[in-house]
């Protein structure tokens, strides 16, 4: 199984912490934040990890290296370097395609906190199964995202926020299971926003959803940042 980190993002709200590192790299109880992911992807055994990067993304290659140190192979769809700045959420998945090879992947975004998590092959081998677009994980909302983005059905079926089928909202926690043809409309090394394919595959009925209830945090601010390190629930 293959997995791909989005940690292309400026991370404008994380000033000035983000003008010298990108906000995957920041140090989340002695670690930077995008190692917790790969551990966690390696420990349940996903073996190959494409990193979307582009702000400031020579520090990626530079501290991960090829991957081999986490028992990983990494590689990079340098958006910087390849397409003059960040793609977006579907534009840089949609891009990232060639490396990846492969219909079905792990997609987790890098500046989400949630140390819990587990990449767990039978979730692949359900997703797989259903043949669905995607698979997301949502969370209860936070304090600064109360209104959610999605409803989700008593059958695991992600409703769309206006669904009068959904009693509760919840938050996207960035992580997920996607097949390829989700994008499948996004020309590579185009910027392209990710909730118009997430719409069009909710229209079909083609998204599957789980509640996690788990420690889980948006990175969003550098008071939000700060709290991780004084929590350790």
């Amino acid at each position: 199984m293959k997995a791909l980190i989005l940690a292309a993002g400026r991370g404008e709200r994380m000033r000035p912490l983000t003008d010298h590192t990108p906000k995957p790299l920041l140090p989340v109880r002695g670690k930077p934040l995008i190692v917790w992911h790969l551990e966690a992807l390696a420990a349940s055994g996903v073996r190959e990890v494409v990193i979307n990067t582009a702000w400031l993304e020579e520090q990626f290659p530079a501290l991960l290296g090829d991957g081999s140190c986490f028992g990983l192979v990494i590689r990079y769809s340098m958006e910087g370097r390849d397409h003059g700045g960040a793609l977006e959420t579907a534009g840089g998945i949609a891009t990232a395609l060639p490396l990846l090879q492969s219909d079905t992947f792990w997609v987790v975004g890098g500046d989400v906190f949630i140390p819990g998590f587990r990449f767990d092959a039978q979730h692949v081998t359900d997703f797989t199964a259903r043949g669905d677009l995607a698979h997301l994980w949502l969370v209860p909302n936070p304090p600064q995202h109360p209104r959610g983005d999605f409803g989700l059905s008593p059958e695991g079926r992600v409703l769309a926020a206006d669904d009068t089928q959904q009693q509760t909202r919840y938050t996207y926690s960035t992580v997920g299971l996607f097949q390829s043809a989700l994008v499948a409309g996004v020309a590579p090394g185009r910027k392209a926003a990710l909730k118009p394919c997430f719409d069009a595959a909710i229209a079909q009925g083609r998204i599957s959803g789980s509640l996690y209830t788990g420690p889980w945090a948006d990175v969003g601010t550098p008071e939000r940042w700060q709290a991780l390190q004084n929590d350790e629930t």
